[in-house]
């Protein structure tokens, strides 16, 4: 059994607390620590309720790397799951390098100043971890992360040769309101609204923002239109899959959700630069953010489903081959069991599974390491087993 540092108590770490209580044989000792205690208390509460298992909880600024050490020393885990927000991970992966301790995330660094997410800044701690005999996991949600399992999964199993990936993402579940994000709406806002990007013959296309769309026929849910974006896994997912002449990210969005943006991108409010009012500088899309409601608070009454995969196009024995990984996650099951919505649950459970991976020594090099690098299979295993089944689809 091991001890565990779950930093951060919105709706992925409280589903995180959950899964990881309900396998004390991995984690025997569960601390959550996060800014706002009181988000700490209520995860305790109810994963006592649910589990039967008491967790530790504890106050600390993630940005603030001497305390996060002196945290580290006091509770000695041995993996740190960081579920803050991506302008954390460089503080918490510096304190995890002071107190020698391993780290996993779900998500790459964001600076606060700028829209714009990329691995260099913690593939620049490469040396650092691999001198200090220390791992580093990144992006250990659904995607990245099961995303980039699907896609070692196809390399190993399913094809020859990978010549095209398109990541679909579809939420089709209804939480009543008329405009809210099913996470951070910062980082969501800013992501939505980033221009378009994807990999194609060794090169980098850019395209505007929600420019590029498709119709794509989800299992469970149906045909729905789904927007080219940008997305971190195809970042390292085209170092690791050889022969690879593009890949892709979509992400569905309903019609609603997307006049609500276009007009809040009109006014300004949707803009991460400083504006004076009466005399106080205030960024428009934290307003936003203090205005729009908490994402953990959608699960009680989301219903529908999710749907998450990779379309891989290649070669088997000589013929062309197209299949379709994924998985289909319902809101109500993920409220009945965790209390949170799909959303949550499908990046919680993905974090879970990679500490567990970590932990058993299934997963480890010292180093900076993504999801692809590993054996998919022992990780697929118990991605199903815990909550997120996943089927092969020939198309």
């Amino acid at each position: 059994m091991h001890t565990v540092l779950i930093v951060g108590a919105g709706g992925v770490g409280s589903v995180v607390a959950h899964k990881c209580a309900q396998v004390p044989e991995v984690f025997g000792r569960i601390v959550l620590a996060s800014r706002t205690l009181a988000r700490c208390e209520a995860v305790r509460d109810s994963v006592r309720a649910r589990t039967g298992r008491t967790i530790e909880i504890e106050q600390v600024d993630a940005n603030d790397v001497p305390a996060t050490v002196a945290l580290l020393r006091r509770v000695r885990p041995a993996l740190l799951l960081n579920l803050a927000l991506p302008y954390q991970d460089l503080p918490l992966m510096d304190a995890c390098l002071e107190a020698g301790v391993d780290y996993l995330d779900t998500a790459n660094y964001e600076p606060p100043d700028e829209a714009k997410f990329e691995y260099k800044w913690q593939w620049a701690y490469r040396e650092r971890y691999e001198r200090a005999g220390r791992m580093a996991l990144l992006g250990s949600g659904f995607d990245p992360g099961v995303t980039n399992v699907f896609c070692a999964y196809a390399q190993k199993h399913l094809f020859d040769t990978i010549e095209t990936i398109d990541i679909v993402d579809c939420n089709a579940g209804d939480h009543g309101h008329p405009f809210a994000t099913n996470f951070n709406p910062e980082i969501n806002i800013r992501e939505v609204t980033a221009p378009g990007r994807y990999w194609e013959d060794g090169d980098w296309k850019t395209t505007p923002a929600l420019s590029e769309s498709m119709t794509f026929d989800f299992p469970q849910i149906g045909p729905r239109k789904a927007y080219l974006m940008y997305h971190e896994e195809l970042e390292s997912l085209v170092q690791h899959i050889p022969g690879l002449r593009r890949i892709r990210f979509w992400m569905t969005f309903g019609d609603a959700y997307l006049t609500h943006l276009r007009v809040l991108e009109n006014i300004g409010m949707t803009s991460i630069e400083p504006v004076e009012v009466d005399g106080h500088p205030v960024v428009p899309l934290k307003l936003l953010e203090a205005l729009l409601p908490d994402p953990a608070s959608l699960a009680e009454n989301y219903e529908g489903k999710t749907c998450i995969g990779c379309l891989v196009e290649g070669t088997k024995d000589g013929r062309r081959r197209r299949v379709f990984v994924y998985n289909v996650c319902d809101h109500r099951a993920a409220y009945a069991e965790v209390g949170s919505q799909a959303i949550s649950y499908t990046t919680g459970v993905p974090a879970m599974v990679g500490a567990k991976m970590m932990l058993e020594g299934t997963w480890h090099a010292p180093g900076v390491h993504h999801m692809e690098q590993f054996d998919p299979d022992p990780f697929l295993q118990d991605l199903a087993r815990h909550g997120l089944p996943w089927h092969v689809e020939e198309r």
